[in-house]
């Protein structure tokens, strides 16, 4: 399983996201531990995003999709432009959202502006998406019977949930990297909306603050809990990090 993070230059290029460049240049960008791949393509109306996902991998793209454009509607995040699948795997084409990822150089340099963003950003996500209306979920229940359905065993000693803080749609993936930062240094978008759906606000905000950690080093958590708003809980915030461990 590979480490997330940019591949090397001389990852092999899918035939399909080769094919979406049609000679244009092509930049590989991002990996996960999935084995999904992120391309940059410098189009002459602006750069294109290209998601590769194998056949093999858990990697839902047209779930992303689906869920980039209900999104959409409220918030910033990425104009889905194309998608499809073929028995080698699936992608998904999106045009760029202005921004810079918050773990770019100069962010990772100044982790008290980049931690504010993260929060300030996961608030306003949080109050733009309206719950009642999202026809996705990101539940307690949910995850776990999509990691059974995966294959994995969730552990028999995760214990009963919190109760419910509130309810919002959760970015579901509220890592570091997939918030961006304008030059000023607040937040400009949101990335990487695959498991977007409802579900208690400390299921984002256990692994966004766990993000700083290994994006920042310790020591900022309570800077983005500040800037959302929040004091911490750390029954909360124990349970839902051991469910992203999990599932």
């Amino acid at each position: 399983m590979a480490l997330p993070g940019p591949p090397p230059p001389t990852v092999q290029v899918p035939a399909r996201i080769a094919a979406l460049a049609d000679g244009r240049p092509l930049l590989p960008v991002w990996q996960n531990e999935l084995g999904g791949l992120t391309f940059r393509i410098d189009d002459g109306d602006g750069r294109l995003f290209a998601k590769w996902a194998p056949a093999a991998s858990r990697l839902d793209l047209p779930g992303e999709a689906e869920r980039l454009r209900w999104a959409g509607r409220f918030t910033p995040v990425p104009r889905v432009r194309d998608q499809g699948a073929d028995r080698e795997g699936a992608w998904l084409l999106t045009h760029e959202l202005p921004g810079e990822s918050a773990v770019a150089p100069r962010w990772t340099a100044d982790p008290a502006t980049a931690a504010r963003a993260l929060g300030a950003g996961l608030r306003a996500l949080h109050e733009r998406l309206p719950a009642a209306e999202c026809p996705f979920s990101w539940s307690v229940e949910s995850r776990l019977e999509r990691a059974r359905s995966a294959g994995l065993s969730p552990p028999t000693d995760l214990g009963t949930p919190p109760p419910i803080d509130r309810l919002v749609v959760c970015h579901g993936d509220p890592c570091a990297p997939n918030t961006l930062l304008r030059e000023d240094g607040t937040w400009s978008g949101h990335v990487d909306m695959g498991a977007l759906g409802v579900a208690d606000r400390w299921a984002d905000l256990a692994v966004a603050t766990w993000s700083t950690e290994w994006n920042y080093g310790p020591g900022w958590e309570d800077t983005l809990l500040d800037a959302y708003g929040i004091t911490p809980d750390p029954r909360r915030t124990d349970f839902y990090r051991r469910l992203w461990s999990a599932t």
